[in-house]
């Protein structure tokens, strides 16, 4: 899988559980909020709320949070969100994109500025790292979804651009404007996927080594741990070995 997945994942197995789960679900239900405020509070006759919805059941999110998710729109009892991007680099060079949602620029601004400046990163200018990677969808299922050749057929079906299989599972790559109808496609063929949404996948990725990979960690441990922060980004190469370290 691309190199900002293989860091996801370390953080998340050396993260508290809980406190991970509580924040993807709170994630999620902004998430669900905004996509119904921007249109029809109908999955159905709303796209973006349907992606939304559907990153929320494959997160195992309870209906009864789906729900109260949608009726906070319905109701007006919405904040003025902001979608922001930061650019930076981290030790070794590492280039790292911080996508945040607030609902105070200055705040976020801030703390983030503060949190590379602690962790021995650079925040840059927009763009400076940002043409490195290639924004696309991305719909991920488990390896007992279905065989390799039942995944990429299924994908070639559903109009999709790249799919990426291996012992963790099998990730399906499409263009951002298609991810809704193709990720339609794949679950009548495979059923739900295990995640949906739009991320940043590195061009190409950058190795660390010694104490520039457990700075890279605890930076971006830093940034995830931050409440306006949704989801951080890196071109991070690491070895099993290097992989099997942080995680211990």
């Amino acid at each position: 899988m691309a190199g900002h997945s293989k860091f996801k994942n370390i953080q998340f197995r050396k993260g508290a559980q809980d406190k991970k789960r509580s924040k993807v679900f709170s994630k999620l239900s902004r998430d669900i909020t905004l996509a119904a405020k921007s249109g029809l509070p109908d999955p159905a006759m709303n796209p973006k709320l349907r992606l939304a919805v559907a990153a929320a059941r494959a997160e195992s999110m309870p209906k009864d949070n789906i729900d109260r998710a949608i009726k906070k729109a319905v109701g007006g009892e919405t904040d003025s969100y902001e979608d922001i991007r930061y650019e930076g680099f981290g030790p070794g060079g590492v280039g790292l994109i911080v996508e945040v949602l607030t609902d105070n620029r200055n705040r976020a601004a801030a703390s983030v500025r503060a949190i590379f400046a602690k962790n021995g990163g650079n925040l840059g200018e927009s763009g400076s790292v940002a043409f490195m990677f290639d924004h696309v969808g991305e719909v991920t299922y488990p390896p007992e979804a279905a065989g390799e050749d039942e995944v990429m057929e299924a994908a070639v079906d559903a109009g999709a651009e790249d799919v990426d299989s291996d012992a963790d599972g099998h990730v399906i790559t499409t263009a951002m404007e298609d991810l809704s109808a193709v990720t339609e496609a794949l679950e009548a063929r495979l059923g739900p996927p295990k995640s949906t949404g739009v991320v940043w996948r590195p061009k190409t990725t950058a190795p660390v080594s010694g104490d520039d990979a457990a700075a890279l960690m605890k930076l971006v441990g830093a940034l995830e741990d931050d409440d306006d922060v949704q989801d951080v980004y890196s071109n991070v190469d690491l070895t099993e070995e290097q992989m099997a370290a942080l995680a211990g």
